[in-house]
């Protein structure tokens, strides 16, 4: 029986910009696969405004820290050739890459054009707020460092359907390009009015010209690389048509193992179920709803009803395409999507994705290692190792919910004959101390198990029925299971 597989997001917002990210990752590779991590999400490997650029202002989809352009051969996180070391250490260890790609704009042009367009209210982008004018704009990218290796097309304003910017006057807004078929593509999500701007230029997937490229671009990079899946950026944004051709053409491509997850950030069930509808179910995605849910519950302690924590969830509705996650880059604190799940609420967020039999659970490199920036974070390695092992080698088998509580909920796995000594209760509370009677299997009788936290010093010994008491301290987790020595 394969071990359950765990991803780990290799990045937060705030790491150095000191070009050494890609042979850290190279070093931590033996440590991950110890960790019972067995894929990471890399960050964006593409070239972006600068070498302190995090990848998602995109420049050059072709660079890969290869070329003087921007100021900088590497990227932020390190060269090409570093790049694919790093991949190939992960590889020898046992753990897949995912490469974040983002598709939505490109930022840091090489040329300024003049073209007609039109202003729209920010707030509800089918609204033009003017008539039609010429601005100066950022959209020409010739890529002079690189030339016309590995591709020959060159970007110009035809190829996007807004921007940000007139250099002309200095005036910032959201710019509607027009021309022939030229307008915002109506396949994206209806958040002000229409979606499909975000920033910077913005790629126009109506045309037919760049859908060819960025398909041809997916291939190029996925055998560049030798990745095993990619992480796909902002996708509410983008065509979600494209979406689909996109994906089933980098599956036919790459075979069918080829993984597949995207940032479709709508806290809405409904929105996730319809886009996972629309795009054929070819890639999974986040859980943000479960995210918010996990952000509210830290906030209102004990008067959050623990036993609601997972509906209106992707992970509850469709378990086999929910990557579960606490928090990530960008709910980091001061970041764009701030919704921290708070310190004291961390372990059980974790204990919730990690123990559980549903979704594809993410840890969050700025939870575990810690963030840096002006306002730094701990990492939490001590609270989440026990959790990782606990997944690897205790979370098997039925898994059986006591969520009867609102302040005290618990849920039991089973075991497997085939995973020795698997098997465990978890105790989750919110308020005061705690406890559920729960059904670990007359098979355990006599058993004596112990919480792998080591929040608890007691021990717990199994009853003939194969029931046994399981406490938890207040507004703490508690995993209880043979010790490990036990295995």
């Amino acid at each position: 029986m394969p071990q359950n597989h765990t991803m780990m997001q290799f990045f937060e917002w705030h790491l150095k910009a000191d070009g050494e990210h890609w042979k850290n990752l190279s070093k931590m590779a033996p440590k991950l696969k110890e960790m019972c991590i067995d894929s990471v999400w890399i960050p964006p490997v593409t070239k972006g405004q600068s070498a302190e650029d995090t990848g998602y202002g995109i420049y050059d989809l072709y660079d890969l820290g290869e070329f003087d352009q921007k100021g900088t051969v590497r990227t932020k996180y390190g060269t090409k050739d570093e790049l694919l070391a790093a991949i190939e250490a992960c590889h020898d260890n046992g753990i897949q890459v995912y490469a974040d790609i983002v598709m939505n704009h490109k930022a840091a042009a090489d040329e300024t054009e003049t073209f007609k367009v039109v202003e729209v209210d920010p707030e509800n982008r089918e609204n033009v707020i003017s008539e039609p004018f010429d601005i100066e704009g950022w959209t020409k990218f010739t890529f002079p460092g690189r030339g016309d290796k590995y591709s020959s097309f060159k970007w110009n304003f035809g190829h996007f359907n807004g921007t940000d910017y007139d250099a002309k006057t200095g005036k910032s807004g959201i710019f509607r390009i027009l021309g022939k078929n030229k307008d915002w593509n109506e396949n994206v999500d209806d958040e002000f009015g229409n979606y499909d701007y975000l920033m910077f230029a913005n790629i126009d997937y109506d045309h037919p010209d760049v859908q060819q490229e960025m398909i041809d671009w997916g291939k190029w990079l996925a055998d560049t690389l030798n990745c095993d899946g990619y992480r796909l950026d902002a996708i509410k944004h983008i065509n979600h048509e494209f979406i689909k051709n996109f994906a089933k053409e980098a599956s036919s491509h790459r075979g069918d193992n080829f993984y597949m997850v995207g940032e479709f950030w709508n806290s809405e069930l409904a929105a996730c179920q319809e886009f996972l509808d629309q795009i054929d179910y070819q890639m999974d995605l986040f859980d943000v709803s479960l995210h918010y849910k996990l952000h509210e519950a830290s906030l209102a302690g004990r008067d959050f009803d623990l036993t609601t924590i997972f509906d209106d969830t992707l992970v509850q509705s469709h378990p086999m395409n929910a990557v579960t996650f606490v928090d990530n880059h960008d709910s980091q604190p001061n970041e764009a999507l701030e919704s921290w799940v708070g310190d004291w609420f961390k372990q059980s967020a974790y204990a919730l994705i990690l123990l559980r039999k549903d979704g594809y659970p993410c840890v969050f490199y700025g939870d575990y290692f810690g963030i840096g920036g002006d306002e730094p974070v701990d990492g939490k390695q001590i609270a989440i190792d026990p959790l990782l092992k606990a997944r690897c080698n205790k979370a098997y088998g039925e898994q059986d919910d006591y969520f009867d509580h609102p302040n005290t909920i618990g849920w039991v796995r089973r075991g497997v004959d085939e995973m020795e000594g698997s098997g465990l209760a978890v105790v989750i509370s919110n308020g005061d101390e705690g406890e559920k009677r729960m059904f670990v299997g007359e098979h355990r009788a006599g058993e004596v198990w112990v919480d792998l936290t080591n929040t608890r010093e007691d021990t717990v010994e199994i009853e003939e029925d194969g029931f046994a008491v399981f406490p938890v301290n207040g507004e703490s987790v508690s995993v209880w299971a043979l010790p490990d020595e036990d295995k």
